[in-house]
């Protein structure tokens, strides 16, 4: 559909600037153009077709043995290397549990990505209103995404659980470095606690390893299914639509959770100075502006990620004052309609404050968007 027939105007056209024009590298490029619509695997960065987890096996190596000495020291020797023995099939357990949780992950994360390919391979040929198909693929992404959160629980547990063995691990070796100075050993006893403190200590730095990459899986994973559920808030308004939207917005800052419609300030701002990044006007039914509204705050986040915004809800001011009371109320239910397509498209709601104004310029209804 042409942006003409949108009725969505970017100021720093001809019209609007009197002549003047931006720059090829203005900060706000304009809405038209060619482009293909931009999916959602096409804008993620690279790695995050899946969690970029750690690939290191943990699997302990077995306890060195030794035979008895039959010495006070030498059954300690033993007593200990049976306890070391118990903590490396501990830790044999909590690594082939990190393995598998990591199997599982990547699967989950592959399937994920096929249905979600799937679904914007569909959207960018075209694909009518709530399609039940692409709704239908769009729920299962969503439990496989459920799915790997409680991945990541199980991970915490794991976590948890790695952390106590690292605290056993450490006891162990301090308490076999001990043994050095007990009395009533022999020259073997004394070799012996020298290899097995080796080998408690390889086992020790093995945990910290361990606890280190695995924690280092916990946060990647936990960023990755925030980044995942905020693309699929857009998927969503997506698939709601018809059309594609992509990820860009939802890239820059991960969804609040925050209600779509936030208080409406009713004193108006000063805008005389300001320019607006969008203009919709509402001159007739079904305005179709979101996909022009998403590629404008794309541009816009493109330059500055940390960008807030203001939606202000114009109506004109040339009129009687029930007439304008109308106007103002009709102008606010579009700007509150705006400001849901805005939250549906992944940008969190605390990054937009609305407001309402009259204007004289104005000739209907119209909503405008200022980048702060």
């Amino acid at each position: 559909m042409a942006f003409s027939q949108i009725r969505v105007l970017l100021i720093g056209s001809a019209m609007l600037l009197g002549g003047c024009s931006f720059s090829s590298d203005s900060l706000f490029p304009s809405l038209g153009g060619g482009d293909k619509p931009e999916s959602a695997s096409d804008s993620m960065p690279e790695g995050a077709r899946g969690p970029a987890l750690g690939t290191t096996n943990f699997e302990p190596g077995p306890v060195t043995p030794g035979a008895p000495t039959g010495t006070f020291v030498g059954r300690k020797v033993q007593a200990f290397r049976g306890d070391l023995a118990a903590l490396k099939a501990i830790i044999s357990q909590r690594n082939a549990t990190l393995q598998g949780l990591r199997s599982q992950t990547s699967r989950s994360a592959g399937s994920y990505h096929e249905l979600v390919g799937a679904i914007n391979t569909r959207l960018q040929v075209g694909s009518t209103p709530g399609n039940p198909i692409l709704v239908a693929n769009w729920r299962k992404a969503q439990e496989l995404l459920n799915g790997m959160t409680a991945d990541v629980a199980k991970l915490s547990q794991l976590s948890t659980e790695v952390s106590s063995d690292s605290a056993m691990a450490a006891y162990l070796l301090d308490s076999v470095r001990a043994s050095y100075s007990l009395s009533g050993a022999i020259e073997e006893d004394h070799r012996q606690l020298r290899v097995l403190e080796d080998d408690t200590n390889q086992t020790v730095v093995l945990i910290d390893r361990l606890l280190k990459e695995l924690n280092g899986d916990i946060s990647r994973q936990q960023q990755y299914i925030a980044n995942e559920r905020a693309n699929l808030n857009v998927l969503s308004a997506s698939v709601q639509s018809g059309q594609m939207y992509g990820s860009g917005v939802a890239a820059y800052a991960s969804h609040s959770g925050a209600e779509a419609t936030a208080p409406m300030r009713l004193s108006p701002l000063n805008l005389a100075d300001r320019r607006p990044l969008v203009v919709i006007r509402f001159d007739r039914a079904n305005v179709a502006y979101e996909q022009a509204l998403y590629q404008a705050v794309r541009d816009a986040l493109d330059r500055r990620p940390d960008a807030r915004f203001d939606l202000v809800a114009v109506s004109p001011s040339a009129a009687s004052p029930g007439q304008t009371a109308l106007a103002s109320n009709a102008a606010r239910r579009n700007a509150e309609k705006v400001m849901r397509s805005l939250s549906g498209m992944g940008l969190p709601a605390d990054r937009v404050e609305m407001s309402a104004t009259t204007s004289a310029q104005a000739r209907g209804n119209e909503v405008h968007l200022y980048m702060r």
